[in-house]
């Protein structure tokens, strides 16, 4: 909720971004590409342009599926968001459709050679029969994104269920077995909603004046860099993407820096516990920085057992 607040106007920019990627996901994914598997590979030579374009399309997949789970956190704070963002989602890209045909579509599942496919964790997987009905991460961002936009009062009061918009989200009563809501008890409410919607007509959203805010990011940096993309990329292919031994020295050194020990045992949680006793601990080996302990009896205790992997450490 913070972060949404604080992002004031910005979030409207932010939305729109997640609608791109995710128009451009249902896009790819009705035209018949569904994933983002190598295809290279199966070639004896590629060249570096395939390659290339094989890297670009798996990134773009891989950024709108990341939008998508923006997008919903941004649907969890639906009651806090301005005027503006909730207009933006509901009737400027009337987002619950688009959730819908993502459904439909499911773009992080695939089938090849007759096995189902999953994108999860950066990478696709074979599923096995008795998981082939278990929910993924980004099937469940979906219905949480929908059941936030769906059933939240302030969106119902502005959401406009015409015949179209009422016929799309019924789609959804199909998806809505006891399996998926065994795995994700909140949907029961959105199936009630759902067989509410179907028989009743809701009211239409009343007619207020609304004056909508215009993202400005976007088309500042559009308006402000027209003409001059060429030599942008010029510009970054020289300073960015050719950095010089010393700049990678410099990098690697702030890398060693930030991701040292001592910074992440800052960052963990919990203070540390004696391998021995299990107390708090504030001393550890000097030899491989691995292994805490409370007191140096406890230490002499351990070493019979931590000889061989401290020396393999070290």
């Amino acid at each position: 909720q913070e972060v949404c607040e604080a992002a004031e106007d910005g979030i409207l920019d932010l939305i729109d971004y997640c609608h791109r990627k995710l128009t451009l996901l249902v896009a790819r994914s009705a035209g018949g590409q569904p994933g983002t598997q190598s295809r290279t590979g199966a070639l004896a030579s590629p060249s570096s342009m395939q390659e290339l374009q094989e890297q670009a399309e798996t990134m773009e997949f891989e950024i709108s599926l990341k939008a998508l789970s923006v997008l919903r956190f941004i649907t969890d704070q639906a009651a806090s968001l301005p005027l503006s963002a909730l207009t933006r989602l509901l009737s400027t890209h009337n987002v619950p459709c688009l959730l819908v045909e993502l459904l439909e579509h499911c773009p992080w599942s695939c089938r090849e050679g007759g096995v189902l496919k999953k994108f999860e964790n950066g990478a696709w997987h074979a599923v096995p029969p008795e998981d082939q009905l278990k929910m993924t991460k980004l099937d469940g961002q979906v219905w949480l994104a929908l059941y936030n936009l769906l059933l939240s009062p302030e969106c119902r009061r502005k959401y406009h269920f015409d015949g179209f918009n009422k016929s799309q989200l019924l789609k959804l009563r199909a998806f809505l077995t006891d399996v998926l809501l065994d795995q994700l008890p909140n949907l029961v409410e959105m199936q009630r909603f759902l067989s509410h919607l179907a028989v009743a007509d809701p009211a239409p959203p009343k007619k207020d004046l609304v004056l909508e805010q215009v993202p400005a990011i976007r088309e500042h940096l559009l308006k402000k860099n027209a003409g001059k993309w060429e030599a942008i990329a010029k510009h970054q292919v020289k300073g960015v993407f050719s950095p010089t031994a010393e700049e990678l020295r410099l990098q690697a050194r702030r890398w060693a820096q930030t991701y040292s020990l001592d910074m992440m045992e800052a960052l963990a949680p919990d203070k540390p516990r004696c391998r021995v006793c299990g107390t708090e601990a504030a001393k550890r080996c000097s030899r491989c920085r691995n292994e805490w302990y409370c007191s140096r009896p406890c230490q002499l205790q351990h070493w019979h057992k931590h000889k061989a992997a401290c020396n393999l450490l070290a």
